[in-house]
């Protein structure tokens, strides 16, 4: 009998153990589930945010882009306004220079003695000097050819003759039209004859 008791000892100690066990892995399964239940729930909540985050960013990135494009058509808009206008005040400064050539025209159409022509020829030159003034108050200034050296960048050589002189070859010994700058930039070429 002490056989047998000690058997069921030892099956009850096997059975107290696989039962501990048992309930062991059983109480680390609920950890083990409560984690992920936990998990999924804390991924679920950084998803949550991750995405409120991403929808925040796409909002203030689609406001910008709008924005900025409401900017590239209002800078065209105003380009063109500006490209359309641009000439409204050098042409209203023009006006007064036709309205003179009209009374210079028309007094000269009545002229009959010397007095009236010289007259005329004075009148002509006002208009002239008062066209001048316009130009030089609009940055435009004339090209100087007179005892220059010819430049390409500046002059347009329409002919050469034959120098008068071996200092004169390359210069420049008449002007045909004369030429225009607005600041630095050449906006009419002065023509012009070259020695050879």
């Amino acid at each position: 009998m002490g056989k047998n008791k000690k058997e069921r000892v030892n099956t009850e100690e096997i059975v107290n153990k696989e039962a501990a066990e048992s309930v062991e892995t059983e109480a680390t399964q609920k950890t083990q589930a409560q984690e992920q239940t936990e998990s999924v729930v804390d991924e679920k909540d950084e998803l949550s945010v991750l995405k409120s985050k991403y929808d925040e960013m796409n909002d203030k990135y689609l406001r910008l882009y709008a924005e900025f494009d409401n900017y590239k058509k209002r800078a065209i808009k105003e380009k063109a306004d500006l490209l359309k206008t641009a000439s409204e005040k050098v042409l209203v400064d023009i006006i007064p220079f036709a309205d003179d050539f009209e009374r210079a025209i028309a007094t000269i159409e009545k002229a009959k003695d010397a007095d009236v022509q010289k007259a005329i020829a004075d009148g002509l030159s006002l208009i002239f000097d008062k066209f001048n003034q316009f130009l030089t108050r609009n940055g435009v200034t004339v090209i100087e050819t007179k005892d220059q050296k010819f430049d390409v960048d500046l002059h347009e050589a329409i002919t050469t003759i034959p120098a008068p002189s071996e200092e004169l070859k390359g210069q420049i010994l008449d002007c045909v039209q004369k030429g225009y700058k607005l600041g630095d930039k050449v906006i009419r070429y002065p023509k012009v004859v070259v020695g050879a």
